[in-house]
């Protein structure tokens, strides 16, 4: 009981912990990850592969370039994850909770990673689009090139030329992705915890390796289909006669489908596993950190 009363003597800070958390750990993730993640997207814009890409973005646009729409990453990290992570955790104590406080099932972590990945996705989708598309603007002619400066700037000019709601463009695959992500990483993580725990008895440094390993495949695996469809969405550009390629997700993957199969849809999958997993990897061990950071404050 003492600890129930102790988070009421703070205010609002419980309440808002999980959030703040879970933007920070994630914003720290994204300054390692963000030349993978600009790797990932050159791929699939079919520039070739991981070596190619990353040699001819050097060569030819300097060392800098891994790090173009760091600012956007950083945005959509404050929004996306913030929502994400924090609305995770509150659901998951509210059912643990209603549960008698018992470990949740498999099936009832995954719906709350779907919840909370339609919710975070749903906060972050201008983030995210801001982020497609100051990685992509280099790979097209000079003339269709928005040359945004940073992620403030591509959010004002996308407003002030496309209307507001353009600011959700490709939200619907941005969210169908999420949840798929979130379902993959968030219940396999917490599933993988408590087997490394418990049945192979690892410590937390390796429990978290190995959890994090494990959730980050799965993540990958569940959204990668929905992600290659988002960045084609995002990025596409109207032609001479002003019709797009695709009129919306579902002509997206149909075309794909159609043009390359079902394993067009896991371009790039390799390099997508290793910018998830490590991702996941860094945002749980930064938030551990935090976490006992906080405790030792007293917060």
């Amino acid at each position: 009981m003492g600890e129930e009363k102790k988070p009421q003597s703070l205010g609002v800070w419980p309440t808002v912990k999980p959030f703040v958390n879970g933007g920070a750990s994630g914003m720290l993730a994204t300054c390692a990850i963000q030349p993978i993640d600009m790797i990932k997207v050159r791929i699939q814009l079919g520039q070739g592969s991981a070596g190619e890409v990353t040699r001819n973005m050097i060569k030819n646009e300097g060392f800098g370039a891994l790090y173009k729409g760091l600012s956007a990453g950083l945005l959509r990290q404050a929004t996306y994850t913030t929502a994400r992570l924090g609305t995770f955790k509150i659901l998951t104590s509210k059912a643990i909770e209603a549960n008698d406080g018992k470990p949740l099932p498999l099936y009832q972590k995954a719906l709350c990673g779907l919840t909370a990945g339609a919710i975070g996705a749903s906060v972050g989708s201008p983030a995210d689009l801001a982020l497609i598309r100051m990685q992509a603007d280099a790979t097209l002619p000079a003339a269709q090139r928005r040359n945004y400066s940073n992620a403030f700037n591509a959010l004002y000019r996308i407003v002030a030329d496309e209307g507001v709601l353009a600011l959700w463009k490709g939200a619907g695959p941005t969210v169908v992705r999420a949840m798929a992500l979130n379902m993959g990483m968030l219940a396999s993580y917490d599933q993988s915890v408590e087997f490394c725990k418990d049945s192979l008895g690892f410590g937390e440094g390796a429990t978290v390796l190995g959890a994090s390993s494990v959730s980050g495949f799965f993540a990958a695996a569940c959204s990668l289909p929905f992600d290659y469809v988002k960045t084609q969405i995002q990025k596409m550009q109207p032609d001479a006669q002003g019709k797009y390629p695709y009129t919306g997700s579902m002509d997206c993957a149909l075309k794909t489908l159609k043009s390359g199969g079902p394993f067009k849809f896991y371009t790039g999958f390799p390099v997508y596993c290793v910018r998830i997993a490590p991702h996941v990897m860094m945002t749980w061990i930064f938030l551990n950190q935090i976490q006992k950071l906080e405790k030792s404050v007293g917060l």
